[in-house]
């Protein structure tokens, strides 16, 4: 009797132990996530950040994900350098490499690149200009060019079609608007004559009367690494591994968008149900059945496991330098941590 109330007791002490132990390993893995906040703007090309958080790739990893969107690069770039922001994913800007040349911010990863066969951004102009014979971008030198900011992507891509089509920079009228919206609104009413946006946007926009389309950035610049991945200098030397498992719930959520809607192997079905997912950020005031098109044409490889192309960001660089934006003195290690994903 007493034998087996010894045995009753060491039971209930160990079953009661055990159960203290599933509590408090529930409470450390509650209390172990690390709170980031991560950039992005209402573009299909950002998905993966979406389909990771809502997938919970993110919690998977141990992060507790909150979104802060921006309407241009450099405004993020800024924001991860005060530490209002963790991480982001955007163009690279002349902001962004001077506040890497200040000990900021680092590039770790690269997302949205240009790939043949696959549609990417599109060269457009206004029904004013094309009507005036601006059918091709030959036809762009002395003519304006809408840009969000000196120093942006939209400034890089704009140079490099003069470059290609036998001019400078110097013979197009850069108008920098700030912002995406007044980009479009300055192109419809002929304000700009040209610009160049990313496809789910400028297929849209070519269905209308007002603009036309007259050629694609991939003829200009083939290869072009589009948008990266960074985060401050701190996270990127002193807290590696939140940056890497940052990269690896970014990954997953890239090969998912990858699969349901730029290599289309997940059906009709699988394609349906990402783009109902990505409507969540992107077009979300709109119906979804409007929004779909849009989103579905915004469809744009983004590199597996985050590798970066950085002979193409290197390119960058050097027009940045060529065009007195940054510093000479600025290398590409300044720029890039070469430590947390494949580059080529």
């Amino acid at each position: 009797m007493i034998s087996m109330t010894k045995r009753s007791f060491n039971k209930t002490l160990l079953g009661g132990l055990t159960a203290l132990a599933t509590i408090a390993g529930m409470t450390f893995s509650a209390s172990a996530a690390d709170k980031i906040t991560v950039g992005a703007l209402r573009f299909t090309s950002h998905a993966p950040s979406f389909v990771a958080f809502e997938k919970g790739y993110f919690t998977d990893e141990g992060l507790e994900v909150e979104f802060k969107f921006f309407q241009a690069a450099q405004p993020m770039a800024v924001a991860i350098a005060s530490g209002d922001v963790d991480f982001g994913i955007t163009a690279i800007s002349g902001g962004l490499i001077n506040l890497a040349d200040k000990g900021a911010i680092k590039v770790i990863g690269g997302a949205l690149q240009e790939e043949p066969g696959i549609d990417g951004q599109i060269i457009l102009v206004s029904k004013m200009a094309y009507e005036d014979g601006v059918t091709s971008p030959a036809q762009l030198k002395g003519r304006s060019f809408g840009i969000t900011q000196v120093g942006s992507s939209f400034h890089y891509m704009a140079s490099k079609i003069a470059e290609k089509e036998g001019f400078s920079t110097a013979d197009i009228k850069l108008v920098p608007l700030q912002k995406v919206g007044a980009l479009i609104g300055a192109l419809k009413s002929g304000q700009i004559d040209s610009w160049t946006i990313v496809p789910h946007i400028a297929k849209g926009l070519v269905k209308s009367p007002e603009i036309f389309q007259i050629g694609v950035v991939a003829d200009y610049i083939p290869d072009y690494q589009v948008t990266t991945v960074f985060t401050s200098t701190e996270i990127a030397e002193n807290k590696q591994d939140i940056a890497k498992r940052f990269l690896a719930a970014f990954s997953k959520g890239a090969d998912d968008f990858n699969a349901a809607l730029v290599d289309k192997t997940e059906g009709e079905e699988g394609a349906t149900a990402m783009v109902e997912l990505i409507h969540k950020y992107v077009y979300a005031d709109r119906p979804i059945e409007k929004a779909a098109p849009s989103i579905r044409n915004g469809a744009m490889r983004i590199n597996k496991d985050a590798a970066l192309n950085l002979t193409n960001v290197t390119d960058q660089l050097n027009w940045f330098k060529a065009e007195g934006l940054v510093k000479e003195s600025i290398t590409i290690d300044t720029l890039v941590n070469t430590n947390f994903v494949k580059t080529f």
